[in-house]
């Protein structure tokens, strides 16, 4: 949600931002027309109570000198003022509501520094690491892999819940057990996260503080009392100081959690939907920091070094790209996303998508600090990413150690927490 005086005051700057996100900005002018309504309201409703204060003490004056008859005239006028302002004050209520309403539709507004384009493809490739790894025989999919070595059964997933939905079987469930592991305890023992074990379930307003509500309701599984499954550990651990003031003493504060995550659009359009690219639950460790703003794009940088850092210890080939202004979606002010190599289906895949978004989501939430005692609440500035999502990790696992025999090598890295250095 951005601040309504930034919209009041600079209209242009946020038209400007919302058509560079190639968004709707008549946003601006339906807010800015709503806006006069509620504020001609509120000062109605200001005056009218000034008024029946002042009718209400001059009342109290009238009896005190005995003027019994002109006391009962301002009686009867205090209370035609009583119920003028409780009108008001329930059309002040309305008119608010129906702004804020429209406040959630608002996307932030995108870094100056942020490139423009219309789509994914003009999203600029900002550095590489390593090599693609070459093979002296054809690389399998990792489908055909997890196939060969019973890791996988999606027929059996298909069969329990639907079609996108997988059952992890022998080595694979204890290898993707293995990597959520091992990330937790990377991200918390080596990048200073502090760990957190959110609930999978969470209500309307957790949602609607981080921004997927109410924009995406569609692509949330909800339940019969309006709780919702989690789309990514992002929404309980943001909403761990909703309503909250902190201290400056406290930020930043780190925290990494392991979540599964739950997606109804996961085979959208048919695309990258065999084995484990794109599925509709899938286990994840989340990074999440709350900022003093001025140190926010500092501690972005640090966050996608953090989420690099996993795939570096795995000894993967990966790219981090800044997405472009149209491609970077409603919440935040500027993303990066980390993609590994697969070479089994010769392309990139996704890990992690690193994002800073400023006071977009604690406006929302109600997330303050204090920058000095007894100073006047701020809010925090927040961050997040993945550190790293599980499936395609282990798809570009899979892929990038498949031997010529077809085993697998297990990285190093993992040894100690799946048991064994080789699969097959």
């Amino acid at each position: 949600m951005l601040d309504r005086e930034l919209i009041r005051k600079q209209p242009d700057l946020v038209r400007q931002g919302i058509l560079r996100k190639k968004g709707d900005a008549s946003l601006v002018d339906q807010f800015l027309e709503l806006d006069a309504e509620f504020r001609r309201i509120a000062t109605e409703t200001g005056n009218s109570q000034a008024e029946s204060n002042a009718m209400a003490k001059s009342i109290g004056m009238l009896m005190g000198q005995k003027k019994f008859e002109e006391a009962e005239e301002a009686k009867a006028k205090a209370s035609a003022l009583k119920g003028r302002v409780a009108e008001l004050e329930a059309q002040e209520r309305e008119a608010e509501a129906k702004l804020r309403t429209l406040e959630l539709e608002f996307p932030n507004i995108p870094h100056d520094s942020v490139p423009d384009g219309a789509d994914e493809n003009d999203n600029p490739v900002i550095r590489l690491h390593g090599e693609q790894v070459k093979f002296d025989f054809e690389p399998k999919p990792h489908w055909d892999i997890a196939d060969q070595h019973k890791m996988i059964d999606l027929s059996r997933g298909a069969k329990i819940t639907g079609s996108g939905w997988v059952v992890y079987t022998g080595i694979g469930a204890k290898l993707q057990r293995a990597l959520f592991n091992f990330m937790v305890d990377f991200q918390t023992e080596q990048n200073g996260y502090s760990e957190i074990y959110p609930p999978f379930v969470v209500n309307r307003e957790s949602l609607i503080g981080t921004g997927n509500l109410p924009k995406f309701e569609d692509d949330l599984y909800k339940t019969q009392d309006d709780f919702f499954l989690i789309p990514t550990a992002e929404v309980p651990v943001t909403n761990l100081y909703r309503d909250e003031i902190l201290e400056a003493s406290q930020l930043p504060i780190r925290h990494a959690a392991f979540s599964g995550c739950f997606r109804r659009e996961a085979g959208a359009a048919g695309k990258d939907t065999r084995g484990l690219l794109r599925i509709h639950q899938f286990d994840k460790v989340e990074m999440v920091k709350f900022v003093e703003p001025a140190a926010a794009y500092d501690e972005l940088e640090s966050m996608v070094v953090d989420a690099e850092s996993i795939l570096q210890a795995l000894g993967l080939h990966y790219r981090v790209i800044e997405l472009c202004s149209g491609d970077m979606g409603p919440k935040a002010t500027k993303i990066y996303d980390v993609e590994v190599w697969a070479p089994g289906v010769a392309k990139y895949l996704e890990v992690s998508s690193v994002g800073n978004f400023g006071d977009y989501q604690s406006r929302r939430a109600n997330i303050r600090y204090r920058p000095e005692a007894g100073a006047k609440p701020e809010f925090v500035h927040i961050l997040n990413g993945s550190g790293v999502a599980v499936p395609r990790l282990m798809a570009a696992v899979l892929e990038t150690y498949q031997q010529a025999d077809g085993s697998v090598v297990i990285p190093e890295a993992l040894r100690p927490y799946v048991g064994r250095e080789l699969i097959g």
